[in-house]
């Protein structure tokens, strides 16, 4: 059983606090408020939250700032930002700096109770991985392929080196977690992780995001602010999806690099910064480069050791490994218990491509395990177009050339039951049988064997 959870609640309106504060008791989290951020400091130096709940507009400090001082005071507290305002993109923003996650005021007793568990879970497991011997606890990097286990020697190599990294590979691969392992597993893994969003962060704030700024700077600078690179100061700045910075920025950048210095939009004062940077691309920099499109200097200083990150469809031997680990994850979310999957949902599986990757394989788990009603996932609950998707499908049939392999694809992945590949197949199971009987395709004479 879980301890019991310390939980900071940061919020001007005081009977807003107190009623949450009730709620949160009735439900056996031990609840602190605090209704002025400028005490905050204090607090998370002196004790340690599991979660902090602010709202995102007061008086003096504003939310984003808090997620600034809480990560750096104390980088394993969750934080979540409640907004009364419909600024969906601050919020977004906020996840962006390092908030956990975000919920709109007014919300449902039951809504916020979800996402107190939710980061309750992802703390969890991030102390899973620091505290795993090998550092590599999580689906993403232990698997048994020949990839996967490259990679993982690749993550405990460079790790507990000073050495700038650059992670490449397609979307949904899962390159943040990796930089998380590389933090995890290095000399800073007790400091900040800061992730960064490039291509998310709007043209003209760029400077202060990175930077910071003082108090009257610029129109809306209605506080000092805490850029990335002080936030990650002692610990890791992860880039994500570096090749979206504008030339201008990585200028910026590459000196921040080269003089370990920054200098706050509005302030004369530079500020000595020591971090980690961890990059991360799904686009060609090599190309972009070549291109003049992407800084050669900047490049080769991000680029001390790189790690390709390959897609779910080279590491097969992986597939149902992390389908498990996701099936876990879902189960504990969910609260359910499905048992696994049914032998011809783990031919599906295996067989299709997973263009999105780890991220559509985490999404399409939970959807099933959702919908389950037994103990293991049938095709029913998996998306049709996983196994049936247009022209170039494998159990597509108005492709004369290549119908005889379909059909066979069909009935592997229905462990020759006649009548699901008949369902895959989008025919009745007479016009299978013809067809059967046309290309002289045997089949065993029981449909299920298991």
């Amino acid at each position: 059983m879980r301890p019991m959870a310390n939980i900071l609640i940061v919020d001007d309106d005081v009977t807003f606090c107190l009623m949450l504060k009730t709620l949160l008791e009735k439900h056996h989290y031990r609840v602190k408020t605090v209704f002025s951020p400028a005490d905050v400091k204090g607090l998370v130096r002196q004790h340690f939250y599991d979660v902090v709940l602010t709202d995102l507009r007061m008086p003096d400090v504003s939310g984003m700032d808090l997620i600034s001082l809480v990560r750096h005071e104390s980088p394993e507290t969750q934080i979540i930002m409640m907004t009364g305002y419909a600024d969906i993109s601050t919020a977004i923003q906020s996840i962006k700096q390092g908030a956990f996650n975000y919920i709109p005021k007014p919300f449902q007793p039951q809504e916020v109770l979800n996402i107190i568990r939710e980061a309750l879970e992802a703390a969890e497991e991030k102390k899973n991985t620091m505290m795993s011997k090998k550092g590599m606890g999580g689906a993403y990097t232990e698997g048994i392929s020949n990839a996967s286990r490259r990679l993982k020697e690749y993550i405990e190599l460079v790790a507990p080196t000073p050495m700038s990294v650059l992670i490449t590979g397609g979307s949904g691969t899962g390159k943040e977690h990796i930089a998380r392992s590389v933090h995890l597993l290095s000399p800073r893994a007790g400091k900040a992780f800061v992730a960064v969003d490039c291509g998310a962060i709007p043209k003209e704030l760029v400077a202060s995001e990175f930077f910071g700024h003082v108090k009257g700077s610029f129109t809306g600078a209605i506080s000092d602010k805490v850029g990335y690179f002080e936030s990650a100061n002692g610990g890791t700045l992860f880039l994500d999806e570096v090749g979206n910075l504008s030339y201008q920025t990585q200028i910026q950048l590459l000196r921040v690099l080269q003089e370990r210095m920054v200098k706050p939009v509005g302030s004369s004062v530079e500020i000595a910064v020591d971090v980690r940077i961890i990059a991360a691309t799904n686009e060609n920099l090599q190309m972009a480069k070549e291109e003049g499109s992407f800084r050669e200097d900047l490049y080769h200083r991000l680029n001390e050791f790189q790690i390709h990150v390959p897609p779910l469809c080279e590491r097969r031997e992986d597939i149902m490994l992390f389908a498990g680990y996701f099936l876990e994850q879902a189960n504990t979310y969910l609260n359910k218990s499905v048992a696994g999957f049914d032998p011809e949902v783990a031919s599906v599986f295996m067989s299709y491509g997973w263009p999105g990757n780890l991220r559509e394989m985490k999404n399409v788990v939970k959807r099933a395990t959702l919908l389950a009603t037994g103990k293991f996932i049938g095709l029913k609950e998996i998306p049709v177009e996983l196994y049936s998707v247009q022209e170039d499908d494998a159990f597509s049939l108005f492709n004369q050339r290549s119908e005889k392999e379909r059909i066979q694809k069909a009935l592997e992945v229905a462990g020759s039951n006649k009548s699901k590949a008949a369902h895959l197949l989008k025919i009745d199971r007479k016009t299978l049988y013809n067809k059967l009987k046309l290309y002289e395709i045997e089949v065993p004479e029981k449909d299920s064997y298991h």
